[in-house]
């Protein structure tokens, strides 16, 4: 009997050892996958000083918006002397539409269709100003001031202004005053179903609603760009990412009332780097799944951020009910100051004045990584992977995080969430470990020795932001 218990004991002994070992193998390649994809930067991103189109010698024809009538000064109604300058830089190959400095153009709702002649430059120095009062809109483009679509290899720069003149739209928002209707309201600056297009130095603020939409485009890049709002400006993000792929976002100021930067459905490839984000919502992935849709977002890297005082940090917000999934996210090197909730999943995301319900299926989220993360919380929850029941969070990587909270201690909260920690984790996240609840001591490749913790359930109460 007891040779057959041992032969039993070291039967299981052995099985244990194989799966400890395959799932060693499964997180050194899950770690080594995440931490090397990358969104190529691309060297083809060349701006030109923004005194070229004053000299002969480049070669360019310079179309004058004041040339076709533009008063500029922020009171008569420039909008057909934009439309006719665009008609005409747009036919004309390697032209350069000027916004001169010192000056403000009053522009109603205006969308300026490609595609054009080649290597057009949009160069804006002064400043282009919506018209302030949303009872004056234009009916027919409800959604949209400057709307620029279909176009290819266009370059927009300069050291101008786009100006929203939002406060009157935020002030009749239901999110300022309940008893206001909820309605949507324009984004002020879209780049629609185009590609190689790139924006450099540009100031966009006070959106009406959302700042800067990038749709269903494609090689897109957005380099030294300001988005600036009040922190209580009502859905104002920063920049909007939506259908679109191989975008890259790089040394960008964001601070609104919304998400610094939100990624939707449809997106994939994305790189952000070197991006400074507050006031604001954070940056976002999501929200993805509303009204039972579907949500796919892939391959997005924020490489290299600093978060000032936002209400989130690094989110992922899903709805329940919905479908599709996030997979393949690298966050890394991003400093926190006083941020609430710094890194969080929420597949319950419900920004909805009614009670959102309980439903069982959800956007699948994995292969998550957070790496080289720090600063300050104002949430004692420094972490919180709050997923589905039905469909779990899964291959949720943490590692190198030090998040402190100045009046208090930290801690991580999990539910229906699994994944592994290296390296420095703090506040712990032991409850992100296997379900199963089996301890385990591996070795990565060029780390020290590091335990994979035990798994905590908790009784854990859903909240909405």
């Amino acid at each position: 009997m007891f040779k057959f218990f041992l032969v039993s004991f070291l039967g299981l002994l052995i099985a244990a050892h194989g799966v400890a070992e395959n799932r060693l193998h499964d997180n050194i390649a899950m770690i080594e996958e995440l931490g090397s994809f990358d969104i190529e930067e691309e060297n083809d991103v060349e701006f030109l000083d923004n005194s070229f189109w004053t000299s002969e010698r480049v070669g360019k024809n310079l179309v004058n918006v004041d040339a076709f009538g533009a008063a500029g000064n922020g009171v008569d109604d420039d909008t057909q002397a934009f439309q006719s300058a665009w008609d005409k830089a747009c036919s004309t190959p390697k032209s350069v539409l000027l916004v001169p400095q010192g000056r403000r153009y009053l522009v109603n709702a205006t969308r300026f269709k490609g595609p054009c002649a080649d290597k057009l430059i949009f160069q804006i120095e002064g400043t282009i100003v919506a018209p302030e009062e949303p009872k004056n809109w234009d009916p027919k483009n409800p959604r949209n001031w400057l709307d620029f679509t279909k176009l290819k290899g266009v370059l927009f720069q300069g050291g101008g202004v786009i100006d929203g003149s939002g406060s009157k739209w935020w002030a009749s928002s239901c999110k300022k005053n309940k008893s206001n209707p909820c309605r949507g309201a324009p984004t002020a600056l879209t780049i629609d179903s185009s590609s190689s297009v790139k924006v450099k130095g540009l100031t966009i603020q006070n959106g009406q609603q959302m700042h800067f939409t990038i749709s269903r485009s494609q090689s897109v890049r957005i380099i030294d760009v300001q988005v600036s709002a009040p922190g209580d400006s009502p859905n104002t993000d920063g920049i909007h990412i939506t259908d679109s792929t191989n975008v890259l976002l790089q040394n960008c100021k964001i601070g609104t009332g919304d998400d610094c930067i939100s990624i939707v459905n449809g997106s994939s490839s994305i790189k952000m780097k070197t991006i400074y984000c507050g006031p604001g919502h954070g940056i976002s992935i999501g929200s993805l799944g509303k009204d039972n849709s579907t949500g796919i977002v892939t391959k997005v890297v924020l490489d290299s951020a600093f978060l000032r005082e936002t209400t989130n940090g690094l989110r992922i917000k899903t709805w329940q009910g919905g479908s599709g999934f996030v997979q393949s996210v690298r966050y890394q090197n991003v400093r926190m100051q006083d941020v609430e909730n710094p890194i969080i999943i929420d597949q319950f995301y419900c920004d909805s004045p009614k009670e959102c319900q309980n439903q069982t299926t959800a956007v699948e989220i994995s292969q998550i990584m957070y790496r080289n993360i720090s600063g300050t919380t104002k949430s004692a929850k420094a972490m919180k992977f709050s997923c589905s029941n039905t469909v779990p969070c899964h291959n949720i990587v943490v590692s190198n995080i030090n998040l402190e909270k100045k009046d208090g201690t930290v801690e991580t909260y999990c539910n229906s969430a699994t994944g592994f920690g290296y390296g420095l984790v703090h506040p712990a996240a032991d409850c992100l470990s296997s379900s199963d609840k089996e301890e385990c001591i591996v070795k990565i490749k060029n780390t020290e020795n590091e335990e994979l913790a035990e798994a905590s359930p908790e009784d854990l109460v859903h909240t909405e932001l």
